[in-house]
């Protein structure tokens, strides 16, 4: 059997605000092997974990974060929003997925990598998002561990491949089935997808074979490896659990 490799979108969502230490901490805490978590800037160039642009949805606050220093961040949401300083220490010696939404500038993907490398956290973090983020990654880290975000069953450019050279595709689960693994195993990559939130889809997609599954249910998955789960559909009891 082929391990699954199972990620923990925003942490643990369902039992912590995602996004937060106590949300990543319960992930790590389910058995995730990495914590999949958004990183966007400040006013002053913080980075901060948040996925959308503004504090309306997880904080009532119609406020973008780019209109707010980090002291102010921390001030409305009562320190609950950490810096990804925070995070990278809160979450020492687990492996981990930045998603940079919004990132348009080479500036904004450095602050970010110079922050991962400032806290020693290199070799533990990988990146992923669309085409224009992850090219100012490249651009700021020749040496980043990317995962490619792709949104339709077109095949990426042959020079953007070469241009970001990402380790992993990232998908929507939706999307994938066996004929698109194959050709992604076939071409080089790694296949990841996001955020199948079922028993029923995580098993489809085991069965299709692809690598790492990013969910919001990481109990649900972790559940499944204890259980055997493997390539095929079946339970595979002769594991050691």
């Amino acid at each position: 059997m082929q391990n699954v490799t199972a990620v923990a979108h925003r942490g643990d969502p369902y039992r912590f605000r995602e996004n937060t230490i106590d949300s990543l901490r319960s992930a790590l805490d389910q058995g995730a092997d990495a914590v999949e978590f958004d990183v966007r800037l400040t006013k002053d160039g913080v980075p901060v974990l948040l996925h959308d642009a503004t504090l309306k949805r997880l904080w009532e606050l119609d406020r973008p974060l780019r209109s707010l220093s980090a002291a102010e961040v921390h001030g409305l949401t009562a320190g609950a929003v950490p810096t990804l300083a925070e995070a990278l220490a809160a979450t020492e010696g687990s492996r981990l997925m930045l998603d940079l939404p919004g990132t348009r500038e080479a500036g904004t993907a450095r602050r970010i990598v110079d922050a991962v490398r400032e806290a020693g956290a290199a070799d533990r973090v990988y990146y992923c998002a669309d085409a224009t983020a992850m090219l100012a990654v490249r651009s700021a880290d020749p040496a980043a561990e990317i995962a490619l975000t792709c949104t339709s069953l077109a095949p990426p450019r042959p020079t953007l491949l070469a241009a970001v050279r990402p380790r992993w595709l990232n998908y929507r689960f939706s999307l994938v089935d066996r004929g698109l693994a194959d050709r992604v195993h076939h071409d080089g990559y790694l296949l990841s997808v996001w955020t199948p939130d079922t028993r029923r889809s995580m098993r489809r997609l085991i069965d299709a074979g692809v690598d790492s599954l990013t969910t919001n249910r990481i109990d649900v998955l972790t559940a499944l490896r204890k259980q055997g789960w493997q390539r095929g559909g079946a339970p595979d009891y002769t594991r050691e659990v």
